[in-house]
């Protein structure tokens, strides 16, 4: 005799199956709830009461918190490494006899987060792509977008010089190929938050179509990429990601620039770890960037942070940041 599953986990089933890689908050009436696996799971990150329901005669776990405290639930979900899929009423209860109809209305991810609660206002919030070349070439392909900055940026290298970038720009997520899991895991550890994409989307006609379409142009010469295959397939595989998140407003978005190799000293992680730059591995250390920060706006603290990833090493270049540095001390009045 089949199980009896009542109405109300027929609609949370059918809307998981959408979303299997998600923490789906499922609303019901003026709670969030999470069943199963999603249950067991968000009890822990946010300390909540675990508790089971009897659904058909089998036990679901079952845990919730009030939907008005979403602004402080959410951003712990996220930073655990959580994509969360949020799951509202799109009708009022009131005004039908039947389930309420319900649907997902945001999916936040780690690198794709417009949350002031999750993104931390000085920093960058960094989403990754990368394509691993299949042509017999070595060369990765790798891009960083930042979603609630419009940063866009591309670039392309050896392992070690992708290492390196990861440990600069330091993303909250880093989307690669299915079929590439473990050679990402060989190259680059296993302590990144991660996500998979189907292999169709790290084409390059798709990736130049979907660029070209997004920046409304023919080409993508006059960004100065257009050399950069893999690159430009890994900047492909971000916006479609954009997409696939229901991340639709990227007008702010209007350009995509090269990250220039030769103009910058690349640090490696062991020398920005022992150097304690912007971040530690100890309890309450002070870094660098702590002592050093005395930026009001976080455009400046986000420029502050990465001059300091990024030491510049053209001469001209460090005398022209030297004179505007100069020029602002001597005439203190043009800042009040």
């Amino acid at each position: 005799m089949a199980k009896k599953v009542t109405p109300l986990m027929k609609q949370y089933n059918a809307i998981k199956a959408k979303h299997p890689d998600a923490l789906l908050l499922f609303r019901v009436g003026d709670f969030y709830e999470t069943f199963g696996e999603d249950a067991v799971r968000a009890a822990k990150i946010l300390n909540i009461t675990l508790t089971a329901r009897n659904n058909g005669g089998d036990r679901t776990e079952l845990a919730g918190f009030p939907h008005h405290s979403l602004n402080t639930y959410l951003p712990k979900l996220v930073k655990a490494g959580c994509r969360v899929a949020i799951c509202d009423q799109l009708e009022d209860p009131k005004q039908t006899k039947t389930i309420v109809k319900r649907g997902v209305t945001e999916l936040v991810t780690p690198g794709v987060a417009l949350n002031d609660d999750i993104l931390q206002s000085k920093s960058n919030n960094f989403l990754a792509a990368l394509h691993f070349s299949s042509n017999g070439k070595k060369d990765i392909g790798i891009a960083f977008l930042d979603v609630s900055t419009g940063e866009f940026l591309t670039s392309e290298g050896n392992v070690e010089y992708i290492d390196k970038l990861l440990q600069n720009f330091n993303p909250s997520e880093i989307l690669f190929s299915k079929q590439k899991r473990k050679r990402f895991s060989e190259a680059f550890g296993d302590q990144y938050h991660t996500f998979h994409l189907e292999d169709w989307v790290f084409q390059i006609d798709y990736a130049s179509e979907t660029l070209n379409k997004h920046f409304n142009t023919k080409n993508l010469k006059g960004f100065g990429i257009d050399h950069l295959e893999s690159g430009i397939i890994a900047a492909g595989a971000a916006l479609h990601y954009l997409d696939e998140t229901r991340h639709n407003k990227l007008q702010h978005i209007t350009k995509i620039a090269r990250i220039a190799e030769e103009e910058y000293v690349w640090m490696d992680r062991f020398t920005i770890r022992n150097l304690e730059l912007y971040h530690s591995n100890q309890q309450n250390a002070v870094t660098l960037l702590d002592v050093i920060d005395k930026t009001i706006s976080p455009m400046g603290g986000r420029m502050l942070k990465r001059w300091m990833a990024l030491p510049l090493k053209n001469s001209d270049a460090i005398n022209r940041r030297h004179e505007v540095v100069s020029y602002l001390l001597d005439n203190k009045e043009v800042l009040t």
